[in-house]
């Protein structure tokens, strides 16, 4: 580990690079006086660059190179050209791959207290979400990252998952009882669905789609736009709009490459992914629009519980908490829960 969290050194950094960017936003800095290499930056996805999250790579990369005067490439690679999730956060940590995006959920193996984000029904909106990912919470989150060898870039949007189903429409609690439901390997989502009563069944993405067309499992849970882009429609008949977990994207950069850029370079890392942040958000909320209506003229049958319902499938799950709080820390939880309570004006 290059810094422990916290430490001088990594405050003299966040210091420096608040310094710079400030400097950046006031004209004060050019690249004829900024310390800036040529230097190609690589950032991994398993995503496509179509789907918002690389279209905001690419515009950080545009941002980069003009902040730069063309001195830092800022290399999108995706569709997993460099493995999986796991794969990358290891290269990163090993200091091999300079950047990558991942949702939080694998992550949990590594750092626990991520958990807290998979807990089911925590959010009610995607403002909330912004809310909190753009607050002192958020902030506590990316402070842990530098315990396990990572920077913090931003937090971007993957959206809330849904279910989805070939057997029948799933609206209450009672409808979930012996579904066979593609959960990801994560313990959180295995215990959430079998207190709903569903059989939940662990898989890799790419074993997915076989599954259903076959019937080895019902269904699967994931976000509009990763059901629409993976044409589950297909092979499953019914949505249901649950809303029961959101899935956060975390931009995350190697410590130890993060470190040999120089304060300039680091900040305009910073500056260019919060503006990436906006457009990747904004994507993700008209492509998740787009990706309901278009699932619908597909011929899925939409669902749509109601709200009693939703807070039956909340208690249902809450057993999840009980079972949890240990390993994520029920101080995490209470520290997010207040914070909600804040923004909901409680």
């Amino acid at each position: 580990m290059t810094n422990p969290s916290g430490g001088p050194t990594m405050k003299k950094t966040i210091i420096g690079i608040m310094a710079a960017t400030l400097a950046l936003s006031s004209g004060l800095t050019s690249p004829a006086f900024a310390q800036y290499q040529e230097r190609t930056i690589r950032v991994g996805s398993t995503l496509s660059p179509e789907h918002p999250t690389g279209v905001a790579i690419n515009a950080m990369a545009a941002c980069a190179a003009e902040r730069t005067d063309g001195q830092m490439t800022i290399q999108g690679i995706f569709n997993a050209a460099l493995g999986g999730d796991q794969e990358m956060s290891q290269a990163a940590r090993a200091g091999t791959l300079d950047m990558f995006v991942t949702t939080t959920s694998p992550l949990v193996g590594l750092e626990s207290r991520l958990g807290v984000f998979d807990l089911p029904f925590m959010f009610n909106s995607t403002e909330e979400v912004n809310a909190v990912l753009d607050g002192e919470f958020g902030q506590f989150i990316g402070d842990l990252m530098p315990e396990h060898d990572l920077v913090k870039v931003s937090f971007w949007d993957y959206g809330f998952r849904q279910l989805t189903n070939s057997r029948r429409a799933v609206a209450s609690v009672e409808d979930f009882q012996g579904l066979r439901v593609r959960v990801i390997q994560n313990n959180i989502f295995i215990d959430a669905f079998s207190a709903l009563g569903a059989n939940p069944i662990p898989m890799s993405w790419g074993e997915v789609f076989p599954a259903l067309e076959t019937g080895a499992i019902d269904g699967q849970e994931n976000p509009l736009l990763t059901i629409y882009d993976a044409q589950l429609y297909d092979v499953q008949d019914y949505l249901s709009l649950t809303n029961h977990v959101y899935a956060a994207l975390m931009l995350l950069y190697s410590e130890t490459l993060f470190n040999q850029l120089s304060t300039e370079e680091q900040a305009v890392v910073m500056e260019c992914a919060a503006e990436a942040q906006t457009i990747q958000r904004a994507g993700m909320a008209e492509r998740a629009d787009a990706a309901l209506a278009a699932l619908e003229e597909e011929g899925m049958e939409i669902v749509r519980p109601e709200p009693a319902a939703v807070d039956a499938m909340r208690e249902a799950m809450g057993v999840v908490y009980e079972t949890h709080a240990e390993t994520i820390g029920q101080d995490v939880i209470d520290r997010l829960n207040a914070e909600l309570a804040t923004i909901r004006g409680q």
